[in-house]
């Protein structure tokens, strides 16, 4: 229950660094899953602690990516802060088919290889946060309604397992989601 704890408290400096679009909440962001690796693995929940797997490398990504503007695929010579924007409309069907995939494949893995008891909700959560750290860390805006959608499954699959500190902070995150969404459009303005 003490690395629960934990891991909120660091959720909510993270979610508050989000919010403002500091780059330092990429810090919280390796700090929280290494927390949650061991909450994760306790509670059975094998999806969320893999996904923690893939929040340390892409908070290092998105760390790289907001302070150079680099990207893995397109421009990998920019030399500016990323900009927050909006998802280009090219890149929504890339989204989907890699939202699929995943959590296809990570229902089979859970259903045939793991004796979790979530398999379909475990993998919903997981691979729609798949798609909403990627779009965090390029800087998208509509990554804020995926963080809706998650935080709100998200809270109700931890009710379900007797996680009520995380459930609570994944129910204060839907609701931040959606005044992040307005603070960053507001943001994305101003920048221009």
């Amino acid at each position: 229950m003490f690395l629960e704890i934990l891991g909120v408290i660091t959720g909510v400096i993270y979610l508050w660094l989000e919010y403002r679009a500091s780059i330092y909440l990429w810090i919280a962001g390796i700090i929280m899953p290494a927390i949650y690796l061991f909450v994760y693995y306790n509670a059975g929940l094998y999806a969320d602690l893999g996904i923690n797997i893939y929040y340390l490398v892409i908070a290092i990504y998105g760390w790289i990516a907001w302070k150079t503007g680099f990207t893995l695929f397109g421009n990998k010579k920019a030399k500016r802060e990323l900009q927050i924007s909006h998802t280009p409309h090219s890149v929504w069907a890339k989204v989907a088919v890699a939202y699929i995939a995943a959590q296809l494949l990570i229902a089979f893995v859970l259903i045939n290889y793991t004796d979790s008891t979530v398999p379909w909700s475990d993998s919903f959560t997981t691979a729609l946060s798949i798609v909403g750290m990627w779009m965090l860390a390029r800087k998208y805006i509509e990554q804020w309604w995926v963080w809706c959608v998650v935080d709100v499954a998200s809270s109700a699959l931890y009710i379900y397992k007797g996680l009520y500190f995380t459930a609570a902070l994944y129910a204060v995150y839907a609701i931040i989601a959606i005044f992040g969404y307005f603070k960053w459009k507001k943001m994305m303005q101003n920048e221009r």
